[in-house]
């Protein structure tokens, strides 16, 4: 094989590994698509919002706002706050990935979904390979998140249409995705309290309607209690509790 080939493995693995999540993403951006043409923005508003602040559940609540005629830095403020989650992905990815000069827009690519993927694939990955890995990965997945933006921008209307209950299939694709991913961690104890403390605090959060900071405190719940056994003894990222 070819220098060049082998360069460039890396990245076909990543995109292999992420090919399912297409299946999650499509749906999902194309029903934003449909939704910011009919909040008000034109087709490439839309894609440049999917583009730039690529993330699902902040890019609804920014339409949704800016529908509403709320201030910008307040809808920026609440996209924001929805984000912080990302506090905890990052120093958690990055016991898996070796130092880069390129970390700022590598960070550009990290949702949930990648995140849970990464977790579950990179520790099978020789660390030279991880970078490109998770290139491979990112790309394909925020292509995909882009390409069903437009989709659903310029051609959500007619989908429907001719698709009904694509509608209502929409809104549950990327959550059932996640979870999916999410499972296969959750089978030793400390995970499955960990994904248990997270659940009811993001619960908790959203029967007081405060769904858009109750994530991030849940999912930084749900990192410490997995981080930390009952007797206080922290263990390392990703460590297998059966060992």
């Amino acid at each position: 094989m070819s220098a060049e080939g082998m360069a460039m493995k890396p990245w076909r693995s990543g995109m292999r590994d992420a090919l399912p999540l297409l299946g999650g993403y499509l749906p999902v951006a194309i029903s934003f698509g449909l939704v910011a043409v009919q909040a008000g923005l034109t087709p490439w508003q839309a894609i440049a919002i999917s583009a730039l602040i690529y993330a699902g559940a902040s890019q609804f609540v920014l339409v949704s706002m800016i529908a509403a005629g709320s201030p910008w830095w307040l809808a920026l403020t609440m996209t924001l706050l929805i984000n912080l989650r990302h506090i905890v992905y990052a120093p958690n990815l990055a016991t898996w990935l070796p130092r880069s000069r390129h970390w700022l827009w590598l960070m550009h690519g990290l949702t949930d979904q990648i995140f849970a993927l990464a977790q579950a694939r990179l520790p099978r990955v020789a660390e030279s390979a991880r970078i490109g890995w998770f290139i491979g990965a990112a790309l394909l997945a925020w292509s995909s998140w882009v390409i069903g933006t437009a989709l659903g921008a310029y051609a959500g209307e007619w989908l429907m249409m001719q698709w009904p209950l694509l509608g209502r299939v929409m809104p549950f694709a990327l959550p059932a995705l996640f979870l999916v991913l999410l499972v296969p961690h959750c089978t030793s104890r400390h995970g499955a309290i960990a994904l248990g403390v997270s659940v009811i605090t993001a619960m908790l959060f959203t029967l007081n309607e405060l769904e858009h900071i109750g994530v991030p405190i849940a999912a930084l719940c749900g990192l410490l209690c997995y981080q930390f056994n009952p007797a206080g003894r922290k263990i390392s990222p990703m460590r297998d509790d059966n060992e």
